[in-house]
């Protein structure tokens, strides 16, 4: 591991590489040409360790399937393993890696199509995506310089779930909360992350969390075989009685970065867990949003998302 992320900072327009699920995609296409891959397939991050904390640790190396099919994470993180196994085919989740999956690069087309210009390829070049077809892109935080969204399945999930990063460079190790670890395009679209030069994710803690057993994912997709969300939402509910007592939510496909819903959660702590509740923290969780020409229908789609997922958290959670 030292050597590797001393052979990262040496040369700072390498690349890491253990699944290669996404990375060889942007290879083939020549989005990216790093100086060097450094394959860290072989590192010992390959393990799920509970923690005495009643955490859970993820390696940065373990499997989607092999979290997806994990019977404590089944059981006690459940939105979790439905994020994966709503993201990809079964041979993409055998070879895509917890690290890796953080780091997905968005899936806009015109970041992949190099005749077009794109701040993400070459920040100044523009966003032809802002006045271009938009159908499938951000409607909160997004900025004047790219209005991509993140194409995670799995990082919507961690958000919700209050998920820790771990890294590690020459300078040692640190750990990033989740919601500190994607960035918003603001003036540095080309950034997706904030991860310093050289440094490695090492792994992910799942804290623990005696409601996410409720935990609901909701993937909204233009046909369930393998796409990419247009909306979705993850949700936990903890209700006492009739009373919302704790929550979390967070939503995909409409930002550059999973978008945990702060201000909606706060709104719900305290309210009775009915449908003019839920209607009211959805107005809340999409205010300030800004459709483009083309995803309007993102707004309506994204309320009647968190209604039904936290509706059905409250009852006990399962398939949506």
């Amino acid at each position: 591991m030292e050597d590797a992320v001393n052979r990262a900072v040496a040369k700072q327009d390498s690349m890491f590489i253990a699944g290669g699920t996404n990375l060889v995609d942007r290879l083939k296409v020549f989005l990216d040409e790093p100086s060097q891959l450094i394959d860290i397939s072989r590192l010992q991050m390959h393990q799920i360790s509970p923690m005495t904390d009643g955490s859970i640790r993820l390696g940065a190396l373990v499997t989607n399937t092999t979290v997806a099919d994990h019977q404590q994470i089944r059981r006690d993180y459940p939105l979790l393993a439905r994020a994966i196994l709503s993201g990809a085919s079964q041979q993409i989740r055998n070879m895509a890696t917890v690290g890796g999956n953080l780091l997905q690069r968005t899936r806009c087309p015109y970041y992949y199509d190099t005749a077009f210009p794109c701040n993400k390829r070459q920040p100044g070049a523009g966003c032809p995506a802002v006045t271009g077809i938009n159908r499938g892109h951000a409607i909160l935080g997004a900025s004047e310089h790219c209005v991509a969204v993140q194409p995670s399945d799995m990082c919507v999930a961690l958000a919700a779930l209050d998920a820790v990063v771990e890294v590690v460079s020459p300078q040692g190790q640190r750990q990033i909360p989740f919601a500190d670890f994607h960035r918003l395009p603001e003036n540095t679209p080309q950034q997706d992350t904030n991860l310093e030069p050289g440094e490695l994710i090492t792994g992910v803690t799942l804290p623990p969390l005696s409601f996410a057993q409720s935990g609901v994912y909701l993937k909204l997709r233009d046909r369930t075989s393998y796409s990419f969300a247009l909306v979705s939402v993850a949700a936990a509910v903890n209700l006492v009685g009739e009373q919302i007592q704790d929550v979390r939510l967070a939503m995909g496909g409409v930002a550059h970065k999973p978008w945990r819903a702060t201000a909606a959660e706060e709104f719900l702590i305290g309210k009775p867990a009915d449908i003019a509740t839920f209607t009211q923290a959805a107005e809340i969780a999409l205010q300030g949003a800004k459709p483009l020409a083309h995803n309007h229908y993102k707004v309506e789609l994204t309320k009647r998302a968190i209604r039904r997922a936290l509706k059905v958290s409250t009852q006990g959670g399962g398939i949506v």
